[in-house]
């Protein structure tokens, strides 16, 4: 009977080793075929997706009002009425700032006087000159005299009528920088007005939405202040299209009047595009 040698079962050690190596290895190369496999796979989109991901997209957009300006004043002089509080309401040519004038009021006084000085001498000088009493240096100086005084009481005319300023439009004061008998400089800015008889809203979305966002075009937007939707309709586009971002800006208008909807108010432009 044969003995079992040492060198026998170290000769099989080696072999069983030898046998696990090619098993792991042959593992390991079908696992990185398998997930090459996986990788170029491709992926498919389902129904709708385009569309889906567009609607989901958030679309922010603020209230405008229509027009809106702010005044301020063309004299130097103390404020002595401001009839409609900050956020009241005004008509087109309602007095908004009236100043105490009582200055100019003099100044245009004074004017008067020296034109009706002036008009009288240059009369007196006009008839000693058709009698040969008077030269005609004297007659040129008469006349000079009498247009600068004609243009001094224009001049004080108009500083006159900027004593009070009137409403270019419709709206309400959204903001009031002076209080009454408060002296201020020219220039000086006095009321914000806006125009808020129509909202409207500036939004920017992608440039594709031009194929079916077109100038009356409607759709919705959702206040977050009120936590309500309402009608708006697209007025206008912008004249380019961002090239980097292929973004555009479109302008709409809220649809009717609501008394809860207020400029500066802000929320989620609702747009569906439509199936392809």
């Amino acid at each position: 009977m044969p003995r079992f040698r040492p060198l026998d079962s170290a000769f099989a050690a080696i072999c069983l080793m030898l046998l696990g190596l090619l098993s792991t290895a042959a593992a390991t190369t079908a696992e990185p075929t398998k997930l090459v496999q996986m990788a170029a796979a491709p992926l498919r989109a389902g129904p709708g997706s385009s569309a889906t991901a567009l609607v989901e997209r958030e679309i922010r957009a603020q209230l405008t009002p229509k027009r809106y300006t702010t005044l301020a004043a063309e004299v130097g002089a103390k404020i002595r009425l401001l009839p409609i509080p900050e956020g009241g309401f005004f008509k087109a040519g309602q007095t908004l700032v009236e100043f105490d004038c009582s200055l100019q009021q003099s100044q245009l006084q004074r004017a008067k006087a020296v034109q009706d000085a002036a008009d009288a001498t240059l009369k007196s000088t006009t008839r000693l000159s058709e009698l040969n009493s008077a030269g005609k240096l004297e007659l040129e100086l008469a006349q000079t005299e009498a247009a600068k005084a004609r243009a001094d009481v224009s001049f004080n005319t108009v500083m006159l009528s900027k004593c009070r300023i009137a409403a270019p439009f419709a709206g309400r004061v959204s903001e009031q920088r002076v209080r009454e008998q408060q002296y201020v400089q020219p220039g000086q800015p006095l009321l914000e007005i806006i125009d808020d008889s129509t909202l409207e809203l500036e939004f920017i979305a992608p440039s594709s939405w031009m194929a079916f966002l077109k100038v009356n075009s409607a759709f919705e937007i959702r206040i977050d202040e009120t936590g309500r939707s309402y009608p708006a309709t697209i007025v206008r586009t912008a004249a380019k299209v961002d090239p980097v971002s292929q973004s555009v800006k479109f302008v709409g208008a809220i649809r009717g009047r609501f008394p809860d909807l207020i400029a500066g108010m802000s929320g989620r432009v609702l747009v569906t595009p439509p199936a392809r």
